[in-house]
């Protein structure tokens, strides 16, 4: 289980959210059989969703993030219900490449790439969703969230987001921040903020050794943080037997004579969790009837 702590400082100006999910990246991690740099990509984009979708107003909301960059790894997508649940996959979970030379990390953007949109759509459960997009910053995720938030919410945006992972390719640490300023919030405040982030030690070193408590004390330092919140969050797919029937009996008419046609088993992968339905000829035969 992982958790997310939301805290709002004293006079109201600023508000945070702050998840800390090892077990959600590691969980994505052998679902999908990701090396280090696919860990990292995904886990911080499933932190970003679960913050997000924990923030919906609306039970029976969701949340989905899609980045699609041009980098070897291919699109990075990552759903989240209104409690904060994720559910996520990359393209080519098998994308590895080399550490960055000039600090050593893994290189989360040049496996995602520049040459493309971050979007964000909210599912409110009206006729339409709620869709939004915005230009890739640098590929690293937690840049071009916040780029999306300051331009869909007009509210001053930062976040933070990092996965730490243990030389066998397993989860140490994963987690992150958003923390945004309210419309009144004076320049002090703004000032104060940037300070904090920018003086902060390593994301993934504090959820490590301090926890998530201690990321809220660093970023709102000085402005009497308090929290108001607490929320267990958990990697949950929502598949199932009867969804994956109602999704293959949706294709068209002709799509489904031939899979009849064919006399043959049917089985159907979850992208999610990787679980596996598979259908006998005689009720395939009977879904085009």
């Amino acid at each position: 289980m992982g958790e997310i702590i939301r805290a709002v400082t004293k006079d109201g100006t600023a508000k945070i959210s702050v998840i800390t999910a090892p077990d959600i990246a590691e969980r994505a991690r052998q679902i999908h059989g990701l090396r280090p740099v696919g860990t990292a990509a995904l886990g911080r984009t499933l932190c970003a969703a679960s913050m997000l979708g924990e923030m919906l107003k609306e039970d029976e909301g969701t949340l989905t993030i899609r980045i699609r960059g041009g980098g070897p790894i291919g699109s990075v997508v990552a759903v989240s219900d209104s409690a904060g649940n994720v559910r996520g996959y990359v393209h080519n979970p098998g994308v590895d490449l080399p550490v960055r030379e000039r600090d050593g990390k893994l290189d989360v953007g040049g496996a995602v790439g520049t040459d493309g949109t971050l979007t964000v759509s909210r599912d409110l459960g009206l006729r339409e969703p709620y869709v939004g997009s915005t230009a890739l910053v640098s590929g690293e995720i937690a840049e071009d969230l916040a780029a999306y938030l300051t331009e869909s919410d007009q509210l001053g945006s930062a976040c933070g987001l990092g996965v730490l992972v243990d030389p066998d390719g397993s989860v140490r640490a994963a987690g992150g921040f958003i923390v945004q300023l309210m419309p009144f919030a004076p320049d002090e405040v703004t000032a104060a903020l940037e300070d904090n982030i920018f003086m902060m030690d390593q994301l993934t070193t504090i959820l490590d050794e301090d926890g998530p408590e201690a990321v809220i004390g660093q970023v709102l330092k000085g402005l009497e943080p308090h929290i108001t919140e607490r929320t267990p969050v958990a990697y949950e797919c929502k598949c199932s037997r009867e969804r994956v029937i109602e999704a293959v009996r949706s294709l068209s008419k002709e799509d489904l004579d031939e899979l009849r046609a064919d006399g043959k088993e049917v089985e159907v992968r979850c992208q999610f969790c990787d679980a596996v339905y598979v259908f006998p000829p005689e009720e395939v035969a009977a879904w085009s009837e």
